[in-house]
């Protein structure tokens, strides 16, 4: 009996969402039809559980250690026509609110007055450039980042890149008490939400840029988060998946104690499959973290067949795994459903992973990070930051700021000059503290 009525309870949640979301004129019928479709699977309660026992460690087949992977051609003429099948693909939908900036995330200053955004335009110029290719750039903002991103884009009208922005689905967040849509009673930006970088794939369909490049003889597209500076264009890793057909790639990492609550690659049932926390049994979380049995870790940077995204979006088989996110809004407690990029590694053929150096693995998430690549550690060519030879050690310092230093301006404004942290371990500020100028920090021997 108990089961009819949670059956009934789910038909009544869905019938009553269907109404309200018809009545939403903000968004597309696309957006409608993944939306109803997204909260249908989370409420059928279809999500797989692991099998711990089933789990296995990927081979060096299906996780391909860098260094295995053959030299790209060194005839520039090949090289034009391998990165002549490229696009670039930057995940811009993040505003800088936890940095205390507003806006993207991507037009925050990182280094020499150049921003995320200005650093990825350099770096595509400079290969365009290099090579006499043309490898576009897309840009997938969300309703929060769009406006901004367009007229911040007019800078580059003179670059030799093809800039394309598109918008990753609107979905509207769901009140738990009621299970109501926030925008039927709120007006405003409040009752929305973009649902995970997981929407990159029928974002990219839906809004015709899938078909543009396609028909522009485009192949793979090379997807990362725009606040990972170390995620640039690799020919080698794009010559490996053309050469043996991998319709998906993600490259992973070796993990160290500060990356345990990363995804990481799994084989299971002879498939590859992404693992990430939130899927752990509660008595196998140390497990996880641990970094003897699961040493690598995803870095968000994926590699994907572009034909293969169309084929899998249109058979509408892209099931990732749905990551539920509570939030309150104005003391309303509401839902919203994502999903990520990541997941969707087991539904293509031949899907793999690389081994690659950790400098390819360069996030800014914080102040702390901020003071690592604008110090003496990493310096900047053409746009691309390059980790200092000098620094013996090949791990980072590891930097804790305290809460005076979170936003941006205040721990610009804490620091006369950055100092030298070559050879630094590791720094703890506490309280109300200032740095002068010319500064050296390093392990006190």
């Amino acid at each position: 009996m108990a089961t009819a009525a949670t059956l009934v309870s789910v038909d009544d949640k869905l019938d009553q969402l269907r109404a309200e979301v018809a009545k939403l004129d903000q968004i597309s019928e696309n957006e409608k039809s993944g939306f109803i479709s997204l909260v249908s699977r989370y409420l059928s309660g279809e999500a797989e559980q692991i099998e711990w026992s089933k789990i296995q460690t990927p081979t060096d087949e299906v996780v391909v250690p860098y260094d295995t992977l053959a030299s790209p051609p060194e005839d520039l003429e090949e090289t034009k026509k391998l990165l002549d099948k490229l696009v670039v693909l930057k995940l811009n939908g993040g505003l800088g609110t936890t940095m205390g900036c507003t806006g993207p995330k991507s037009v925050i200053e990182v280094r020499n007055g150049f921003t995320f955004l200005d650093l990825i335009v350099i770096q595509i110029e400079s290969l365009n450039k290099k090579y006499g290719c043309s490898v576009p750039l897309l840009l997938m903002n969300s309703f929060n980042t769009h406006d901004d991103t367009q007229k911040i884009v007019e800078k580059y009208a003179n670059s030799n890149i093809e800039i394309h922005t598109f918008n990753q689905s609107q979905y509207p967040r769901i009140d738990t008490e009621d299970f109501s849509l926030l925008p039927i009673k709120k007006s405003g930006k409040d009752g929305w939400y973009p649902p995970g970088h997981g929407d990159v794939f029928p974002s990219l369909n839906n809004s015709g840029k899938l078909d543009l490049l396609l028909a522009q003889g485009k192949e793979y597209v090379f997807v990362a988060n725009s606040d990972n500076l170390g995620a640039i264009v690799d020919i080698k890793i794009l010559n490996h998946l053309i050469n043996n057909q991998n319709e998906y790639c993600m490259e992973v990492t070796p993990k160290t104690l500060a990356d345990v609550k990363g995804g990481t690659l799994i084989s299971y049932e002879g498939r590859v499959q992404l693992l990430e926390i939130a899927q752990v049994p509660d008595e196998h979380v140390n497990e996880f973290k641990s970094i003897e049995k699961f040493k690598i870790f995803n870095t968000n940077n994926l590699w994907v067949n572009l034909k293969a995204i169309k084929r899998l979006v249109e058979a509408d088989a892209l099931k990732m795994e749905i990551i539920p996110n509570p939030k309150e809004v104005d003391g309303v407690k509401v839902l919203q459903l994502e999903t990520a990029a990541g997941a969707a590694i087991r539904f293509f053929d031949k899907a793999i992973g690389i081994n690659v150096p950790r400098s390819r693995f360069l996030p800014v998430k914080a102040t702390s990070d901020l003071l690592l690549v604008q110090s003496d550690l990493y310096t900047l060519v053409d746009g691309f930051v390059t980790r200092n030879p000098a620094r013996a050690n090949p791990a980072n310092p590891s930097i804790e700021l305290g809460p005076e230093f979170k936003k941006v301006a205040n721990f610009l404004a804490r620091f006369k000059s950055i100092p030298s942290i070559v050879d630094l371990d590791s720094l703890k500020v506490s309280g109300d503290v200032w740095f002068g100028s010319g500064i050296t920090l390093k392990v006190n021997l």
